[in-house]
């Protein structure tokens, strides 16, 4: 079994050492930074400081509500406070009864983008597709792709040619391999006294150093 070059968690994910991870392999980890207008993940900046402490790369995900747009830009620029090596990414999924727009979603990139000068990446699986059917949307073709599919085969939206990153399991579904040393979520089935854990796990398809390269542009 490998470790998964990259990894998403937010506050209820447990991390007991970004040392311990790094060595397993991983090299990079995207933090949930913000949802809505107003909501802040209480763990984002001390493990930031940590992951930069134990050398792995830093990202920072917004979870896109139906607030107003400026809100929810400015909440997650203030929280996440992005350096220029410091990757920043949309979080478009399924909220229920809160749901950002396609339009909402493409403002949220456009404004993040100027204010930073470089574009933020796309998160989204079903719901993304839903949204652009089989229209070939140029503006968020734009933008990396960040992939969510659990399973063997992953497709993209006639947006995309590729993925630039693909998250393949929440550890519950999805392939295999789903545990990171060092950051135990809960206990793998069937393994006795096992300390590591399922969580969201990403793969990329080029090496670590076109990782580093291409994390924050």
């Amino acid at each position: 079994m490998t470790t998964p070059l990259v990894v998403d968690i937010y506050h209820l994910d447990t991390v007991t050492s970004f040392d311990t991870a790094h060595l397993a392999g991983l090299r990079g980890v995207i933090h949930k930074a913000t949802t809505g207008g107003d909501g802040r993940d209480p763990k984002y900046k001390a493990r930031r400081k940590l992951a930069h402490d134990a050398g792995l790369l830093w990202g920072a995900y917004h979870w896109g509500t139906h607030r107003p747009v400026g809100a929810q830009v400015d909440n997650f620029l203030e929280w996440a406070d992005p350096d220029a090596q410091t990757l920043v990414a949309l979080d478009f999924e399924a909220t229920a009864g809160n749901q950002m727009t396609i339009d909402q979603a493409r403002e949220f990139l456009r404004l993040v983008g100027e204010k930073l000068g470089r574009k933020p990446v796309i998160y989204g699986g079903n719901l993304l597709k839903e949204s652009l059917k089989g229209h070939k949307d140029a503006f968020l073709g734009a933008h990396r792709l960040w992939l969510a599919q659990y399973g063997d085969h992953p497709k993209v939206q006639a947006s995309w040619d590729q993925f630039w990153l693909w998250q393949y399991t929440d550890g519950a579904d999805g392939p295999n391999p789903a545990v990171v040393p060092g950051i135990p979520d809960r206990k793998v089935p069937g393994i006795p006294g096992n300390s590591e854990g399922h969580l969201d796990c990403d793969h990329y398809l080029g090496t670590e150093a076109k990782l580093a390269a291409e994390w924050a542009s």
